[in-house]
Parts: structure tokens; sequence; C-alpha cells
């Protein structure tokens, strides 16, 4: 019994490394443009009186995360100039993502969406591009920050990134709340404008505290691209701008491509891909509508603030670092197994809470069952998807594989609102039809579980 208390120990004393505080931040910088495009975005919607598959069509700009890995080989290679020199390579596109964001927020505040609705999605589409476009450098940033052979601290890694998303998206959620409903209650009648201004403080916060976060100056994975171009060049036989540019392409989008389907075969692969398509498309659904489920049973912004935003964080936090030492102990793969079964039972929790009505309780349980079910199912899949990459092309693989998962929850999930519609607001049939949505990726899942190679071990 000891042996077992003292692994569990050593397995939490790795959430010890300063590495991981450099981790935890990483995330809030990618979790927070979330609270923007996603919960502020639609509840500013709805109150503004659009209707529930507008706001559901409006999150077709989350479709941009689905598609970075397109334009990830750039971000890989571009130095920004000045910022790259000055900050770092990947300090320096993470800072000039920050200021785009920060000017949209600006433009926001000064947009009536009924009136200029088109041009409030597209200043919320720009936002969505600079983040997609940040996340490539800030997930590469995450995993350069820990050796390949570390896989303790890798698990480890993949759980406070997940801690410091949920950060960023929970508590910057808390923030934009009560600050709309402090500035609503004030009288101030573009209350969702004014609030945008004050998120835009925390923007300029985080990436003071990026200047803490170190960056290697130079690695192998640079090296070995450019090695891997000069055998593409000498393939091809001759060395002019034409040859230069197909090497860079073959080099940088063919290359990890190629380097996955060889790495684990056809049918694998194949499997994989199904899986990370596949395995967050119930949460998804669920996720898109239910800020405008919890206003329409009758929740006020302080009461989603402090349930699905503050409660919700800490259970986050906390179930967070247990399923990456339960990844770290039982594997992935039996950790996604388990946040899958899970996930199924969550959205069951919300159908009662709409079968039953406003109860706060049922409220209470619903979001911490939800929020524990995410901690356990994003923890192992960013674990996974980590450990799958080859170091070669940390940023463009990586940036792929996530890109892929983002497509099933982004794309499909737009159409949750117009779903509800059809459903005439049938919210409990809807949450058991999300419930559904679990189990196609659960059997792409087991017919990979044993031959996905994966450094784990």
């Amino acid at each position: 019994m000891s042996t077992i208390k003292q692994s569990w120990k050593d397995s939490l004393l790795v959430y010890k490394d300063v590495r991981m505080l450099r981790i935890l931040l990483l995330g809030a910088i990618s979790g927070f443009p979330w609270v923007l495009i996603a919960s502020s975005l639609s509840l500013w919607l709805k109150e503004e009186g659009l209707s529930r598959s507008t706001i559901g069509w409006a999150g077709l700009i989350f479709g941009v995360y689905a598609f970075n890995y397109l334009w990830a080989p750039i971000i890989d290679r571009i130095q920004i100039p000045v910022l790259s020199k000055k900050l770092g390579h990947r300090r320096g596109w993470i800072v000039l993502m920050q200021f785009i964001i920060l000017l949209s927020l600006v433009v926001w505040s000064f947009i009536n969406p009924t009136q200029n609705l088109a041009l409030l999605i597209s200043v919320g589409l720009i936002i969505a591009v600079a983040s997609a476009t940040q996340d490539i450098t800030v997930d590469a940033l995450r995993i350069e920050q820990i050796n390949s052979d570390e896989g303790k601290a890798m698990a480890a890694g993949a759980a406070m990134a997940v801690v410091g998303w949920w950060t960023g998206y929970k508590l910057g959620g808390v923030v934009a709340l009560f600050t709309a409903e402090f500035f609503e209650n004030l009288g101030v009648a573009n209350y969702w404008q004014a609030t945008f201004l004050i998120l835009s403080v925390l923007i300029i916060l985080m990436n003071i505290g990026l200047m803490f976060v170190h960056e290697p100056v130079e690695n192998d994975r640079q090296k070995k691209q450019r090695a891997n171009d000069q055998i593409i060049r000498d393939k091809l036989g001759s060395n002019n701008i034409l040859t230069n540019f197909l090497a860079y392409i073959t080099g940088t989008i063919g290359g990890p491509i190629i380097s996955f389907f060889k790495k684990n075969g056809l049918a694998i692969a194949l499997g994989v891909l199904g899986f990370v398509f596949l395995f967050k498309i119930g949460e998804a659904f669920l996720g898109r509508m239910s800020i405008v489920f919890y206003k329409e049973i009758g929740f006020s912004k302080g009461q989603i603030a402090i349930y699905s935003k503050g409660l919700g964080w800490i259970t986050t936090v906390v179930f967070t670092l247990l399923g990456g030492v339960m990844a770290m102990r039982a594997g992935t793969i039996k950790t996604m197994f388990f946040a899958g079964g899970l996930m199924a039972l969550t959205n069951l929790i919300f159908a009662l809470l709409a079968w039953v009505g406003k109860s706060e309780l049922l409220f209470a349980i619903a979001v911490i069952a939800d929020d524990i079910t995410a901690a356990f199912a994003t923890v192992a899949f960013v674990a996974f998807i980590s450990l799958l990459v080859d170091r070669t092309y940390t940023a463009t693989q990586y940036a792929l594989l996530a890109s892929i998962g983002t497509a099933g929850r982004t794309t499909l999930a737009s159409s949750s609102g117009a779903l509800v519609d059809w459903l005439n607001g049938d919210w409990g049939t809807f949450f058991v039809m999300t419930t559904i949505m679990v189990i196609p990726s659960l059997i792409c899942l087991w017919f990979i579980r044993n031959k996905v190679k994966i450094g784990e071990k």
C-alpha cells in the first residue's frame, strides 16, 4: 500500500516543476479569446434579441481553428520584424496576435449588433483567426518546454495546459459576465461594448506575463527541417527559386503528414484521425448552446457566472490535475474511455435539468459534472496528440491533429441552434441526442486502442 501512495505522490510532485507555471500561462493565453467569441458573443447576441439559429451559425467563425494547420508552416518559419529579434520567434508571433485581438475588442466597443451584425461577425472572425494563429505557436512553445523523453512531465504539462486554458476561459468569463452585469445595473446602454474595453486590460497583463516564459533559441527541429529541405532539393536535381519553393512546400506541409502515416500505418492513422474528429462533438453541441439554455430557463448572468464559470473553474482545475495523474498512471487511452463514458452521462443530467426546470441545485450538479468530464477528456486528448507528434514537425503536426479535432467540434456544432429550433425548443431531447453523439468516437478508439504508437511509456 505504501508503494502505491508513494507512486501517486511522485506523480503529483511533477507539477512542482517551474516549467508547469509557464505552461499554465500559455494555456490561459490560448483560452481567453474563447471568452470573447464563445460565451460573451453568444450572450451579447441573445440579449440583443437575435435568434438561437443566428447565434448558432455565428459560431461558424470557430471553423478557422479547424484549418490553422494550413498556415502553421508559415508561422513556424517566418520571423516577425523587430518582435522576433527582441522577444524570440514564438513569443513574437504570440504578441502580434494578442495585439490584433486587442484592436478587435476596441472595434467591437463601437458596434451595434442589430445594425451591424455582418461587421460584428467579421471582427469576431478576425479574433478567431488571430486566436487560432497564436494557438499554433502556443502549443509548439508548450511542447518545447519539455524534453521528448520526459513522458510524465509531458502528461503533467498537458494537464497544466488544460488548467491554463480553462483558467483563461472560466475566470475570463467571470470577469466578462460580472462586468457586463455591473455596467447593465449602472444603466449603461452599451454595457457589452464597455465590457470589451475592460477585457482588453487582461490581454495586456497576459502579455507582460509572457515575457517570463523561456523560449529555446535553437533546437534540433529547425536543423532537421532544413536538412529535409536540402534532401528534397537534391532529389529535384537543381537549386533555383522554383525548386527551393517546392522543397519548402513539400518539407513543411507534406513532411508532417507523411511522417504521421508512416509511423502508424494507413488503417491505424485513419482510425486515429476518425477518433480525433469525433471525440468531443457531443460536448461541443452542448457547450455551444449551454449559455442560451441557462438564460432561457431563467438564470441571471450573475448566477451563470458563479455556477458555470467560478465554481466550474475550481472543479476543472482540481480534476484536470487528477486527470493528468490518471493519464500518467493508467495511460491516455484508458483515460479517454473513462472520459467518454462520463461525457455521455453528464449530457443526460442536462436533459434532466431541462425536464425539471429551473433548479439551482441541479444546475450546480450539472455544471460540476460537465466540468469534471471536460477536465478528464481534455487532458487525455491533449496528452494523446502531444505524444503522437514528431518533434521534427512539432508546430505543424500538432496543429494538424488539433485542427482535425476542432473541425468536428466547430463545423458540426454550428448547427446546434438550428437543431434546438427544429426540436421546437425541446432541450431535453437535444441533450439526449448529444449523449448519443459520443458513441462513434469510442468505437474508433476501441479499434485503435492496442495498435496506436504513442511514446508514453
